[in-house]
Order: C-alpha cells, then sequence, then structure tokens
C-alpha cells in the first residue's frame, strides 16, 4: 500500500467510527462514562435532587435508597404533591434517613419514562441499593409524614423491637392503634412485611418470656390496642352521629389474630376492617391524671385487661381534661373519680360496681364478672322531676316520673323523644308546641317530650331521635310507635283516629304502627 494513502485512510477510519456512535450509540451515556466523570453533582431544589438521562446513574451511586418522581410541569395533581414532597425531604432530613428524594421532569426526558415504563403523572418509584432494573412501585400517601413513613418502613425495621414492660407501655401510649407481636416459635418477616404498608398502625414485636406472662399469653399471636374517640363509643350506642371530641385511652381492645405463612399483606384500606372489629362491653375507669394516687391505679386496671380479651374494651378517662360530655353521658361529676362504668354499646346498658372498695386488678375482673354473668342489673340516668313538669302545654318528663305518667290508665300520652343536639328535634319542635297548645284542654290526653340524652328508661331504648311514641289508656301498657309526617295536620288526626293514620293518608315515613313491649 501507498505509505501516502495510509493516513487518508486512518482518517477516513476515524471518521466513519466517529459517525457511527454520533447516530448508533446507546440512548443513554454508559455507567462507565459516568464513574469518569470528574466533579460531577447532581444539583438539587429544595433538598431534592433534580434528575435527568444522564445524573440518574450517578444518583442511584450515591444514594442508596432513591424515592423519584416523574412529574409534569402542567399536571395539576404534580403541583398538588409538590409541596408535600418537599415537607417529606426536609422531614427526612431532619431525622438524618438514609435516603434521598428527587425528581424528574418527565416530557423532557422521553428515554426515562420509556425505560420505567411511566405513563401517567405523578408517579413515584424507589429505588434500593443501586438497582436501576427493578423499582419499586410507591404506592403510599401522598402527603409528608405519609410519604416519609412509608420510606423509614422500607429503610429501616417497620416494627419495635420490645426488651421490657416499659417499652411496651411507651410504644401502647404513643399511637392510636398500636399492634403487637409476640413471637418465640415463629419467624418474624411476615410480620414485619404486613407492618411496611399499615401506616396508620405502630408496630411492636418481642420474644421476651416476661411480655408474654405480663400480657397474660401462652403462645405466639399478635395482639391489638385501640384508643377509642367517644363520638365513635357514643355513635355506635346510640345510632347516631355525635358532636365532635375525644378523649385519650391508654388501653384499647385486645383482639387476637395471628399472623403467618400465606398471609395477606395488610393495607391502610384492610387494616381499618381489621381494627374495627367490634367488641360491645366498654369498661371505663375515670381518673384524675393530675393526681399520683389516681394515675398509681393505672396498673392494676392494666393487669386486668388480658384475661377478657376481646370481650371488654378498656379505657380510660381523664376527667382533668375536657371530657365533661363523657362524664355526662354517665350521670357522673368529676369529683367522684376514681371511679368505674361498664357501657354495652349495642343495649346501651350501663353498669357501676357495688360497693366501695378500692379500684384494684381483682376488684376490676370481678366487677366485669359480674356484669357478664348477668349478676348485676344496669342502672339508668334520670334527670330530676321538675317542679313545674306539668306547668306548660308540652309536658316535661324524665326518668323518675316516666312510668306514672306514661303508662297512666286514664290518659292518652303521646311522648317526644328527643336530644338537645338535634337538628331534626329542633325542625319539628313548632309543630309539637302546636300540637300541645291544640290538645292542652282534652283532659284524657297528654303531649310530652324527654330528653333521651339525660334520661334512660329500663322498659325500652331509644334508638334515634326525634323517635316519637303513643301510649294509649288502658291497663296493658301498650306502646305505639309513630312514624308519620311531622307536622300539626298529620299529628292530629292520627290522636283523633286513637293512634292510626287513615289508610289513604301519604306520610312519606311509612304508616304508624303499633307494637306491644
Amino acid at each position: 500500500m501507498d505509505r501516502q494513502l495510509l493516513p487518508v485512510l486512518l482518517l477516513l477510519l476515524l471518521g466513519a467510527s466517529g459517525l457511527q456512535g454520533q447516530g448508533q450509540g446507546p440512548e443513554r451515556p454508559s455507567e462507565d462514562l459516568l464513574e469518569d466523570a470528574p466533579g460531577e453533582e447532581v444539583p438539587q431544589e429544595d433538598g431534592i435532587l433534580v434528575l435527568n438521562h444522564r445524573t440518574l446513574g450517578l444518583a442511584l451511586r450515591e444514594h442508596p435508597a432513591l424515592l423519584v418522581e416523574f412529574y409534569a410541569p402542567w399536571c395539576g395533581h404534580c403541583k398538588a404533591l409538590a409541596p408535600e414532597y418537599i415537607k417529606a425531604a426536609a422531614l427526612l432530613a431532619a431525622e438524618s434517613a438514609t435516603v434521598m428524594l428527587a425528581k424528574v421532569d418527565g416530557p423532557a426526558e422521553p428515554e426515562l419514562t420509556e425505560e420505567f415504563g411511566v405513563t401517567e403523572y405523578p408517579t413515584l418509584k424507589f429505588f434500593r441499593d443501586g438497582n436501576r432494573t427493578h423499582p419499586e412501585e410507591y404506592t403510599g400517601p401522598r402527603e409528608a409524614k405519609g410519604i416519609a413513613e412509608w420510606l423509614k418502613r422500607r429503610v429501616g425495621s417497620s416494627a419495635t423491637r420490645l426488651e421490657d414492660e416499659e417499652g411496651a407501655r411507651a410504644l401502647m401510649d404513643a399511637g392510636d392503634v398500636v399492634v403487637i407481636g409476640f413471637f418465640q416459635d415463629k419467624d418474624v418477616a411476615t410480620f414485619l412485611a404486613l407492618a411496611r404498608d399499615a401506616l396508620d398502625v405502630t408496630f411492636g414485636f418481642t420474644d421476651r418470656p416476661q411480655l408474654f406472662q405480663k400480657f397474660g399469653l401462652s403462645k405466639d399471636t399478635v395482639v391489638l390496642f385501640k384508643k377509642v374517640s367517644w363520638p365513635e363509643l357514643r355513635a355506635r350506642a346510640e345510632g347516631q352521629v355525635q358532636q365532635p371530641g375525644e378523649f385519650s385511652s391508654h388501653l384499647g381492645a385486645v383482639l387476637g389474630s395471628r399472623v403467618g405463612p400465606g398471609s395477606q399483606a395488610a393495607t391502610p384500606q384492610t387494616s381499618r376492617r381489621i381494627f374495627s372489629a367490634k367488641i360491645l362491653n366498654h369498661l371505663l375507669l375515670f381518673v384524675n391524671q393530675t393526681l399520683a394516687s389516681h394515675r398509681e391505679l393505672l396498673a392494676g386496671f392494666r393487669e386486668a385487661a388480658p384475661p377478657l380479651r376481646g370481650q371488654v374494651l378498656f379505657v380510660v378517662v381523664d376527667v382533668a381534661a375536657n371530657n365533661d360530655h363523657v362524664l355526662r353521658y354517665f350521670g357522673l361529676k368529676a369529683e367522684e373519680a376514681p371511679t368505674l362504668r361498664l357501657v354495652n354499646i349495642e343495649t346501651t346498658k350501663k353498669y357501676a360496681p357495688t360497693g366501695g372498695g378500692p379500684i384494684s386488678s381483682a376488684s376490676v375482673a370481678a366487677f366485669c364478672q359480674t356484669v357478664l354473668s348477668g349478676e348485676l342489673k344496669p342502672y339508668f340516668l334520670s334527670q330530676e322531676v321538675p317542679p313545674d313538669w306539668d306547668q306548660r302545654p308540652v309536658k316535661t318528663l324524665v326518668g323518675k316520673n316516666f312510668e306514672q305518667v306514661a303508662f297512666d290508665e286514664t290518659k292518652n300520652v303521646f311522648v317526644k323523644f328527643y336530644a338537645p343536639w338535634c337538628s331534626h328535634c329542633r325542625e319539628m319542635a313548632p309543630a309539637w308546641e302546636a300540637l300541645a297548645e291544640k290538645y292542652r284542654n282534652h283532659e284524657d290526653i297528654i303531649i310530652a317530650e324527654l330528653d333521651a340524652t339525660a334520661n334512660e328508661l329500663e322498659a325500652f331504648a331509644v334508638p334515634g331521635f326525634p323517635t316519637l311514641k303513643y301510649f294509649p289508656a288502658g291497663q296493658d301498657r301498650k306502646i305505639m310507635e309513630y312514624k308519620g309526617s311531622r307536622d300539626l295536620e298529620s299529628f292530629s288526626k292520627f290522636l283523633d283516629s286513637g293512634g292510626e293514620l287513615p289508610a289513604e293518608e301519604p306520610t312519606g315515613h311509612g304508616a304508624a304502627a303499633g307494637f306491644t313491649q
């Protein structure tokens, strides 16, 4: 070959090689080339890494745990997530968590969206240990605390290892719903996997024999402790949605369940169904937590709980806090603490211990057993009879005068059972007053009302408000429930017909029905 042609051929070969590299090279730079880039840094905005196709590999090498948001600048959901994402990054940084948040402008990085199968915005993917090929799809909450908690349960333990009773009590006091796994023979891996996604629950686990003994357990199990809000308890008892307000409880339901091979991982939706298991008997300890002598009673109260697991929900009510509504429901005053009350939320029957001995583990257990066995009779709330109860057209009934008035053999008594806070009761009040005024001169008819939140009846429970019942004259103690329209004309026709509405009367609520109790 002519020596003069050799440089030309070499140049042509080099040129061809360069053109081939420009037109048919890899879609993104190889990680080897990125590693060789001197002084390479990934930019940040508000503590969040800003990535592109060139810097993603570098970020994966530098951060063993990385959550990446693929967003679009025009996406409304992305804009809503942005401030929470920034807060989550700050929370993780404040706790020195070994996880970093990042974001990628999806429309500007089509190579990355194609590589990771991004079809909608925002899409979040979690990368572990630099693994680029199998990221985990983020399925957690879209608010800061939830994002941070989801990530912490993946980079750390999803449950707290408990070594002693003090640690168990601290964990139980820390959350509204706390689940503790007691495992001596079983692998805890399934339990920890379940705990990763149930973010609304605090988890702990132990293998300590002294904790098994303390909670009355003899074999591996999972125990749940749930704090109860007063509106939830009262709404379940009365079938109504009540006014807001909560109280603190330090013990919860103890529900046994198993976690083993094949258990389905819990989601926030399934965990709520699991943790709403119905325990009808609720035992409340009323104490003043500012007093040391009252706080000392909590230990005995807690000790009584394990043997009654699944039967009784244990609750502590602090009378020094804003819990007047709880006291009123049980007919108590703050100065009566410490004391116990038990309520069955299905029958609404309430029970008080007899005697006046000290509150201890033994006395709490004995009180519960007398209620569960049917040996103890319930008590019923009643206001005092007002001196002028019969002076107005609408007569005022309370628990103490109800039997005498409602079952008077010579009277037809029409009673409204109401709640002071009930809007439906307030709406029908003018019609009820007009009815009483219309029949005030009828000696055999009494129009009355009873505040069913402050007075309870042994004869029957009041399921909702307003409830209207008619007690016709006679010796058979007949009770008829009115379910017609709540207006003066319908009320009048009902009374004039002796407790029945004409068949053609359109009531909108169904015809009045009579039944005997």
